[in-house]
């Protein structure tokens, strides 16, 4: 309800007095607006449009704002320059206006592929030595080295390699499925006697077969067959024996029996041999058909051993162990193999627990035995058997094989110097 004017009286009607100047701005008002004084600036129009003017830009002003020229953007900065600071802005801006900060998304794709690259790489360290640690843990040590005089240190590696035959740990199954009974099972003898020589000059690695039945001089115990060296003092005393015929000196001793033979075979998930012709051997439990065929524990245990109804009698068959032992080793470096852990680590156990070595030997000479093995009996390595001059030598002791001295001198110098490539010309 609007308000009430206040009453007119004489003193307003004449003007005169402060309450009638009050009664009369109050009645010129409109809703309490006071009326423009008269005679000061402009009219009730000219005063419309300048509050219009006021509020609004006039045509001038809108014709420069279409003119007025676009801002260009910011230009790249050079390679290797910093980035706008906190409180500068970036280059083209207009001034006050905050800074154009580019929002950063973490790259997930990159960020998996790192993380792949990490694992692999993991996995490339700790799974070789997780497998190399597995096989060693299972491996037997035994004091093996010659306790008698013994020759200089000669360049390269030299490992002696012996297969016994000794029953010792087999069940009495075992021994009916490898056909290892008869009357000779009781005593330690050597099937096979192998050195394998590493150079360190870079040459092909050396595979030789030295036959059991050599005719050598056994410290102690005058001339005998190499054999009987194992026999009467095991380990030490063939290796004294070797190194005192040889002139090498022998790093290291690695020892295999019947049954881990076969359970090396059987872990490597068996062999192919190619026999050229058919083969029933009583004694050695074998009979088998000619042509390549699958050879599991059992019957490349047998494929070893035997000799009786070879024509070539113990030269076939070290030739054959030679020729095995390449089959083995090519087959459990095979990536199909060691890219396998249900394949790698039973074959690493199986053949930790099935090789005996010297108490001075370490997982890396192991290591570097399997890798002498693989070049040895590799396309590039050397196997071959000690030169022989007579296998048929008559001796107090039965008949035993006679080495050609000439030759099996050479060939004891070429390894003694490291050089494994001379060895060739022996074995053409």
């Amino acid at each position: 309800m609007p308000a009430e004017p206040p009453e007119r009286d004489s003193h307003a009607t004449s003007g005169a007095g402060e309450e009638g100047a009050d009664a009369e701005r109050w009645h010129s008002s409109t809703y309490g607006r006071p009326r423009r004084p008269a005679g000061r600036g402009p009219g009730r129009g000219a005063g419309r449009e300048q509050a219009r003017a006021a509020q609004t830009p006039g045509r001038e002003q809108r014709l420069a704002d279409l003119h007025r020229p676009v801002p260009a953007p910011p230009a790249a900065r050079p390679a290797g320059q910093d980035p706008p600071g906190p409180g500068e802005p970036h280059r083209g801006a207009p001034h006050g206006a905050a800074p154009h900060r580019p929002r950063r998304r973490p790259n997930v794709r990159r960020r998996r592929v790192l993380a792949v690259v990490a694992v692999l790489v993991v996995l490339a360290v700790a799974y070789p030595l997780t497998l190399a640690w597995r096989g060693w843990s299972s491996v037997e040590q035994v004091a093996a080295a010659s306790t008698g005089e013994r020759p200089a240190a000669t360049p390269g590696t030299t490992y002696l390699i012996v297969g016994s035959d000794s029953r010792d740990g087999l069940t009495p199954e075992e021994i009916e499925e490898y056909s290892a009974g008869g009357d000779d099972i009781s005593g330690r003898r050597t099937d096979t006697i192998m050195l394998l020589h590493v150079p360190d000059s870079g040459g092909p690695a050396a595979l030789i077969s030295i036959p059991r039945d050599s005719w050598v001089p056994v410290p102690g115990h005058d001339r005998n067959k190499i054999n009987a060296a194992f026999a009467i003092g095991g380990a030490p005393l063939l290796m004294q024996t070797v190194e005192q015929v040889s002139g090498l000196r022998v790093d290291h001793y690695v020892e295999t029996g019947f049954g881990g033979f076969a359970r090396i075979v059987d872990a490597v998930g068996g062999v192919t041999m190619c026999p050229a012709e058919a083969v029933d051997d009583v004694r050695a439990g074998l009979d088998i058909p000619a042509g390549c065929q699958s050879m599991d524990g059992r019957t490349a245990l047998g494929y070893a051993r035997y000799r009786y109804t070879d024509n070539q009698g113990d030269f076939g068959r070290v030739q054959r162990q030679r020729d095995l032992l390449g089959a083995i080793t090519s087959k459990a470096a095979s990536p199909a193999t060691l890219l396998n852990p249900f394949r790698a680590f039973p074959l690493a156990s199986a053949g930790g627990s099935a090789v005996t070595v010297d108490e001075g030997s370490s997982i890396t000479d192991l290591v570097g035995f399997l890798r002498g093995m693989r070049e040895a009996t590799g396309a590039g390595g050397i196997s071959m058997t000690v030169p022989v001059s007579n296998p048929s030598l008559r001796t107090g002791h039965g008949i035993a094989v006679k080495w050609d001295t000439d030759k099996t001198l050479a060939m004891f110098g070429d390894l003694k110097a490291d050089d494994t490539e001379a060895l060739r010309s022996l074995t053409s």
